[in-house]
């Protein structure tokens, strides 16, 4: 039995599951009862955490991300953070953009701590079979799996197919797709998501922060084939997008709908209200740290994927309900 069958049973996350069996933060007293009945019927026996910190040569782990910049790494790196420290590990934290030899950087890594999470498309793969092949443990995150590491990401094809469905009953029959597919594996899905459901989408790469993405916008505005809806890769690139909009005099979303992708904080408050696809971000975070503490605590289950859940929020930016 793994966390993971004590936290479906008990209806709870694995963090809470974590913090229950490790005495390491307060949870209510309901909470405790569900967990430990849970616990109990499944018997389930926790890793070794302790002795294997005591055995450890490090009881530190790290995790490399491509950019640190914006509120999905933010939101990410605190739910890994916080799940790492309640395991009693320290963490150090490493981004690849603008580092000449990732492959120098990360070789380092690993032989400073006792596992490597890697997000998304900050290692290569090679680089990534290197390290894992030498014996040091890894979790890959928001990403596809490489041979056998255990992985955990979040559902994206399935979200953006919602999506554009959503869009298609809403009359919008003009896609635009601002993002690079080369950037993230994540973007990549969501455009793969959203071209296996509308005919046809036109594709502006741009990187994943506001400016870009109201770069990109502009450049669809003022093609020749006006777009009546812009499918954002992430919020950051949508907030962007929206402030090309306003700036054109263009009514959102009668004259041009905008969608991201995440939920961050200022999708609920600008105006109009941004329709998003919400992943669990710190979730994220911390089930990585608690598939890394798993394994650097001797659990031997076969590499498995984990598939986090993320739901389509309709807001007013493409029209309501």
């Amino acid at each position: 039995m793994t966390i993971h069958d004590v936290a479906d049973r008990a209806g709870v996350s694995i963090a809470t599951v974590s913090r229950v069996v490790r005495g390491t933060a307060r949870v209510a007293d309901s909470t405790r009862a569900r967990v430990t009945q849970a616990v109990q019927e499944l018997g389930f026996v926790p890793s070794r955490s302790a002795q294997s910190l005591a055995e450890g040569r490090h009881a530190a782990n790290a995790i490399v991300l491509p950019d640190l910049a914006g509120p999905y790494y933010a939101e990410v790196l605190l739910g890994y953070e916080e799940a790492a420290g309640e395991l009693g590990r320290s963490v150090l934290i490493r981004a690849t953009r603008g580092r000449a030899d990732v492959r120098a950087l990360v070789l380092d890594l690993a032989a400073r701590v006792d596992g490597l999470v890697i997000l998304g498309y900050s290692v290569p793969d090679d680089v990534i079979r290197e390290v894992a092949g030498a014996g040091t443990p890894m979790v890959l995150l928001a990403r596809e799996q490489v041979d056998r590491i255990d992985t955990v990401r979040v559902r994206n094809t399935g979200s953006a197919t919602e999506l554009a469905r959503h869009l298609l009953d809403h009359g919008h029959r003009t896609f635009w797709f601002l993002g690079d597919p080369a950037l993230s594996p994540d973007v990549h899905e969501r455009l793969t998501g959203l071209s296996g459901t509308v005919d046809r989408v036109r594709v502006i790469p741009c990187e994943l922060d506001e400016a870009a993405g109201e770069h990109a916008a502009e450049t669809a505005l003022a093609g020749d084939t006006a777009p009546d809806v812009l499918v954002c890769a992430n919020d950051e690139v949508a907030l962007g997008a929206m402030l090309a909009c306003k700036r054109r005099g263009l009514r959102m979303p009668d004259e041009v709908a905008v969608t991201g992708w995440d939920d961050v904080m200022a999708a609920r408050h600008v105006d109009p209200g941004l329709t998003t696809v919400r992943q669990p971000m710190r979730e994220l975070g911390a089930h990585a740290a608690l598939a890394l503490d798993n394994r650097l605590s001797g659990d031997d289950q076969p590499p498995y994927t984990d598939v986090l859940p993320s739901r389509l929020v309709v807001r007013a930016s493409c029209g309501h309900h």
